[in-house]
């Protein structure tokens, strides 16, 4: 299975372009938006249009430029854009679990709250979608210091996680690191392809 990614694209045009571009040269059976597409959520009906074109499944977060209300409304407009937060969702045998919006907060109680009630439905081969990195990474370095999520990282530590893509702090752009089994990915406003 090939997916997609982007993430932090704040309404860029030419991140657009670059995005259409690459996905021309290459096919992606699915397509993955970790947040903030948007600037304060200015045009958003506009540049969700412009996403659904970029594939025929598409699965979205809100970042913390977006909101989980509005975003989560304005997807059911779009057939074939699902909003991920706080879902779990089988396809091809992959697990995929979303979290948006967040910030600098090391914890998410909602997100650690959502892991222990759905505990059944987290099963293996899980690919984890977040708006925040997890913490102590290469993906959330600002400076000299981690300001990412324990819960995502004490999250992929003890499930069976196999790739985990995020975005929000534009130093992590294009970095790469491991976590367990866990491929780290932030793959950027103007995104890559990533094979599962």
């Amino acid at each position: 299975m090939k997916l997609f990614a982007f993430t932090d694209i704040h309404a860029s045009m030419s991140s657009f372009r670059k995005i259409e571009e690459k996905l021309k040269k290459q096919n992606a059976d699915l397509v993955v938006c970790t947040g903030d597409f948007t600037i304060f959520e200015q045009n958003i009906k506009d540049i969700l249009e412009k996403i659904s074109k970029l594939g025929e499944k598409i699965l979205i977060l809100h970042g913390n430029h977006e909101t989980e209300e509005i975003l989560e409304k304005m997807c059911t407009y779009f057939k074939n854009i699902t909003f991920i937060h706080n879902k779990i969702l089988e396809i091809k045998g992959f697990t995929f679990i979303g979290h948006g919006g967040g910030g600098f907060s090391d914890v998410y109680e909602d997100f650690d709250n959502f892991v222990k009630k759905n505990k059944q439905n987290i099963k293996e081969n899980i690919v984890l979608l977040t708006h925040a990195p997890p913490y102590n990474t290469k993906l959330d370095m600002i400076l000299k210091d981690h300001n990412g999520s324990v819960s995502y990282a004490n999250f992929i530590k003890n499930n069976d996680v196999i790739l985990s893509i995020s975005g929000h702090f534009h130093e992590g752009f294009h970095k790469h690191d491991k976590l367990n089994i866990a491929r780290l990915i932030n793959p950027g406003p103007d995104g890559e392809l990533i094979d599962l």
